[in-house]
């Protein structure tokens, strides 16, 4: 065999390896979806219109690209829901017990499985039935709070309609549809429902009652009448009888008296007891109005509570919050004031401080210019007030009224002064000399501002 040929049976043979792997991986790759399941291919998914994050098959077979595609599938079995709803409002506000079972299953919708494919992809079958069943349990709230409880016992079918309906457009926005729903029963914790069967059950009662009791009325009335034709009959056929057989009749009708007599009393007995009865399931029957009446003023005593006191102790809280903010504004307030007036009292008295800092300078600086002379400096003070000091002198008199002064002039006396000038000389006279004033306060004036004028001595007395 030449080099030729052998090159020809390698390439030969690479090829019918490459043929056969390429057929063994596609085969591999091309995955084929059972009926009871949802094949779902994601990855890089081509197609027309918006981009499509998967691609769901339900039968048939699709080929799997390898590296940019995987595939998985989502189990159709069907998941039986266990839901034991409690205390659910009616639309009376009556809390109401419904036991129920729910089937469902991942929908095999076009659109819907879609949804599945996105939120249940991955997920066990017990998240599945989880999150079902918090659907279910949320609508079927929803749908007995637009019921009543009257409509819930008497129309399952329209509760099941409204049911199906609420819940099976909340699962599909999961992937899930609904595919049985079974009511076990209906309760309510008050009794109402209870409560609404007496009242049947009585009322069927009564009418069963009374229809055996017109049935007894006919058969008697029926059987009074067939006696009466037979007694007719007899009395003709034994018109002509003999006195003898018209005794016999006397005794016969005195005897069919007694039974008569005794068939009224069986019969007034019966009618008795039926009225007895009757009357006893009217009895049941007004004990069953009473309780729900009850329960009616019960949940209407609710309904002015929770539209009168529960506003009313809203608005007594507000009251309360809005006064104590008041009262909080009023403090910072009159804090604010206090420390404003602290603020105020400091800064005068900082002045005050400061005023008598100075003059302390100044009065320390003064006796220094004096020559540590200190009464030359207590001179130069006084000095410094004369004018006051006069000031205060004029007051004296300043707020004297004088509404009139009449004075009896006498002409000028020895001393060559009148009448009218001694007045006015004694009136300045009364007030403090200027020396007794800086006398009072332990200083005594220098004499070029004067000297007190010594007073004459009175000659003493004559023995």
């Amino acid at each position: 065999m030449t080099l030729q040929n052998l090159s020809i049976l390698i390439l030969v043979a690479t090829v019918v390896m490459i043929f056969f792997v390429t057929l063994i991986g596609f085969a591999a790759r091309y995955k084929r979806c059972p009926s009871d399941k949802i094949l779902v291919v994601y990855g890089k998914i081509s197609g027309k219109g918006p981009a499509q994050s998967s691609k769901c098959i339900h039968g048939g077979a699709t080929f799997v690209w390898p590296v940019i595609q995987d595939h998985a599938f989502l189990d159709l079995t069907p998941i039986p829901i266990d839901i034991k709803l409690e205390s659910a409002l009616s639309l009376q506000n009556i809390r109401v017990n419904t036991p129920s079972t729910f089937t469902v299953g991942v929908s095999t919708e076009p659109g819907v499985m879609q949804n599945a494919a996105e939120r249940l992809l991955g997920q066990s079958m017990q998240n599945v039935q989880d999150l079902a069943r918090d659907i279910i349990f949320g609508q079927m709230r929803v749908v007995i709070a637009t019921m009543s409880i009257e409509d819930i016992n008497a129309d399952r079918e329209q509760l099941i309609d409204n049911i199906t309906k609420g819940v099976e457009s909340e699962l599909q926005k999961v992937g899930l549809r609904l595919i049985n729903v079974n009511i076990q029963d209906i309760t309510d914790e008050s009794g109402y429902i209870e409560a609404l069967g007496q009242e049947a059950a009585a009322r069927a009662i009564n009418e069963a009652k009374k229809k055996v009791a017109e049935q007894l009325r006919d058969g008697e009335i029926g059987k009074a009448e067939a006696e009466r034709e037979q007694r007719i009959k007899v009395a003709a056929a034994h018109a002509a009888a003999v006195e003898g057989e018209n005794t016999a009749k006397i005794t016969v009708a005195n005897s069919d008296a007694n039974r008569r007599e005794r068939e009224a009393e069986a019969a007034r007995k019966a009618v008795a007891a039926e009225k007895v009865q009757a009357a006893q399931a009217l009895k049941e029957a007004y004990t069953a109005e009473e309780l729900a009446e009850r329960e009616r003023a019960r949940r209407e005593e609710a309904t002015q509570v929770a539209n009168i006191v529960v506003p009313a102790e809203i608005e007594k809280r507000r009251v309360e919050t809005l006064a104590e903010a008041e009262a909080e504004r009023i403090r910072r307030t009159k804090r604010g004031e206090a420390d404003g007036v602290l603020a105020m009292m400091t800064a005068e008295a900082d002045g005050l401080k400061a005023i008598l800092t100075r003059k302390a300078a100044g009065f320390t600086d003064m006796v220094k210019a004096a020559e540590d002379r200190a009464e030359l400096a207590a001179l130069l003070l006084i000095t410094e007030q004369l004018p006051r000091l006069v000031e205060e002198q004029v007051k004296a008199i300043s707020n004297l009224k004088i509404d009139q002064i009449t004075v009896w002039e006498g002409g000028r006396k020895a001393d060559g002064k009148t009448s009218t000038a001694e007045f006015l000389s004694g009136m300045v006279g009364a007030l403090p000399p200027l020396h007794e004033l800086t006398k009072n306060v332990g200083i005594n004036l220098p004499e070029y501002l004067g000297r007190v004028k010594e007073t004459e001595q009175a000659p003493p007395a004559a023995d």
